[in-house]
Formats: structure tokens, sequence, C-alpha cells
């Protein structure tokens, strides 16, 4: 007996319109969620994000429909649900790479569960869940944005927060010092600072020399639950900052 040809784009073999419509779909609501994700600057963004969504619905593509003409044969069995397993158990390495510690805070714990959540959402594209799909997309906008605002507001299950803050300052005026002094008598710990010359070249050290002329950049991290809002404004008031501006954020993003 001699095999029938299969079609290239026969839509009984997986590769019809509603593959592909499932596959778009999953294009969009990664995209959705990886560019949140730019927009706040973290480490997994808008293309990880996307290729993490489509990918996991390829494979559950290639799950359902890709062993077909396998399974069409006598005395042949299989579990399609494997291929799925191992893509749960893949992302694994994904997220734990998203994670580090850095002076006893662990951070990128959101990214990496956002990036978990991504995988789940273009199996669910994948495996003909669309709803399924566009309700988990929607509850984690609404975990990411309106819990942040929910914990703002209750102390007690308040989180520490991490901002970002972006100065520029003219050298020799002595100013850095006190910017770290003023973060600290807000209840803020400074986690690091960086300080750029005005050309854009990092010196050796964090410490500029007082009788060099010019501005410098200083970008510096800061936890804490105190005001970021009125430090800025307060540091805007110092004699010798050009200008100051803040990105704030969860510690565990």
């Amino acid at each position: 007996m001699h095999a029938v040809a299969t079609p290239l784009f026969d839509p009984g073999a997986g590769q019809g319109a509603r593959q592909f419509a499932e596959l778009g779909l999953a294009l969009l609501l990664s995209t959705l969620i990886g560019a949140e994700r730019a927009t706040r600057q973290k480490s997994a963004g808008l293309r990880t994000h996307t290729l993490v969504g489509v990918g996991s619905a390829l494979f559950m593509e290639v799950s359902q429909h890709g062993f077909n003409a396998v399974l069409a044969l006598h005395n042949v069995s299989f579990d399609p649900s494997r291929v799925a397993a191992q893509v749960v158990s893949g992302i694994g390495f994904i997220g734990g790479g998203l994670i580090f510690v850095r002076r006893d805070a662990v951070r990128g714990l959101t990214t990496a569960a956002t990036v978990w959540l991504t995988c789940a959402i273009g199996m669910a594209c994948g495996g003909g869940l669309p709803l399924l799909a566009i309700g988990a997309t929607m509850v984690h906008f609404l975990v990411v944005h309106g819990y942040s605002w929910v914990t703002r507001r209750i102390p007690s299950i308040a989180t520490t927060e991490q901002t970002r803050l972006h100065l520029a300052y003219t050298i020799g005026t002595s100013v850095l010092t006190r910017i770290l002094e003023r973060a600290t008598s807000k209840g803020f710990q400074v986690v690091q600072v960086r300080v750029d010359r005005a050309d854009g070249k990092a010196p050796e050290d964090t410490e500029l020399r007082h009788d060099e002329a010019g501005t410098a950049f200083v970008h510096m991290d800061i936890e804490g639950t105190g005001s970021v809002h009125q430090l800025v404004a307060e540091l805007s008031e110092f004699e010798g900052v050009l200008s100051v501006s803040s990105i704030r954020g969860e510690l565990a993003d």
C-alpha cells in the first residue's frame, strides 16, 4: 500500500485558518503583556514575552496536530499532553534566569511569574481556549496595576518599593552627599549609585573631583515605603541640582 500524500496546507492536518488564528491571538495577547513590562523597564520585555507566548502556542499546535499521521497507524498510542508538560518544565529555565539576589533582596520574581503566565496564555491559545487566554491576560493587568494600587493604601500589606532616581547636578557643588543624606532621612535605603560624566564616560569610581567643571548624571536606586514625590520635590530645590526624575516599581519585579 502506498501512503497518501497530505496537502501542505490541509486544515485537517492542523495547518488551517483556525490554527493561524490561534497563533495570532497568542501573538496579540503576549505582545500586550510584553509591552506593559517594557514600559516598566523590566529585564524581560516586549520581545521575550511575545516569543514565549507564540512559542508556547506553537508547541500546543504541534502537540495536538503534529502526530496525526503516526496516530493513524495500528498499535500506536500516544499522550498529546506530554508535549505541553515539557513546555511547562522548560519555561522554568527562562524564569529562573530572571531571578537574582542582591543585598539579601530577591528581585525578578514578578517578571519571572509574568513569563510563566505568558507561557500558559500561549498554551491556552494553541489549545483552542481563547476565552481563558483573554481572561488570564486581563487578570495580569489587574494584578500588576490594581494590586499595586491596593498595597500602597493598606499599610499592613504594603510592599517595599524600588525607585530609580535620575539626577543631573553641577560638579563642584558637593550636592551628591546631601542627596544621599536626604534620601536616607526620608526612610529610603540607597541600593546602588552610578555617576556618569557629562561626556558620557563613566568615572573610575563614584567620587568626582570637586574642581572639575561640568555636569554629572546620577542614577540612584532606592527602596522604601516613603513618599517618592516628596523626595523628588525636595531634591529639585537643592542648589546645584539641574533636574530630577523618578521611575518607580515593585522591588520583586
